[in-house]
């Protein structure tokens, strides 16, 4: 008998203060590219938005780590969209006691990680499958690490 096994994780980054065009055009640099490469681009692009995205690239390797044991060289950037969000909507007073709209846009980043070292496939033996009771979790709980990205010798710098 074959089961899926989970091979994809992704990290959600909602309202983030900046325009879905701009997101997109460093999300566009990154999409299928290995993590380590990513992480590196990353770094020495010049935009606004590679900030929040870095952040989502770790923690969505964070995830995978803590999900699925994988290893972070075996790690690839499968899907990355950007969507956009609520538009926030100020009135700035002007001369002669008229206003003017200022709108700030905000946009939904997701970023889905792929560990091509797993199979999409896992093979189980039928006979124990069926012996094992359904409800019984042996895994509940788990050991929670903490896991901080300023403490590793300086991998961004910026605030």
């Amino acid at each position: 008998m074959l089961k899926k096994r989970k091979t994809e994780v992704y990290a959600l980054g909602q309202h983030i203060s900046m325009s879905a065009h701009k997101a997109r055009r460093v999300i566009d640099q990154i999409r299928g590219r290995s993590y380590e490469e990513t992480l590196m681009i990353l770094e020495l692009m010049p935009y606004r938005a590679c900030y929040p995205i870095f952040k989502l690239v770790y923690s969505a390797a964070a995830n995978a780590s803590y999900n699925m044991d994988s290893n972070e060289a075996n790690l690839v950037i499968s899907k990355a969209k950007v969507n956009e969000g609520t538009t926030v909507k100020k009135l700035k007073p002007r001369a002669r006691g008229r206003s003017y709209a200022i709108k700030r846009p905000t946009c939904h980043i997701t970023i889905v990680v792929k560990d091509i070292s797993l199979t999409e496939f896992i093979e189980i033996d039928f006979l124990e499958w069926s012996k094992k009771p359904k409800w019984k979790n042996k895994n509940k709980y788990k050991v929670m690490t903490y896991h901080d990205m300023y403490s590793n010798g300086g991998v961004w710098d910026k605030k």
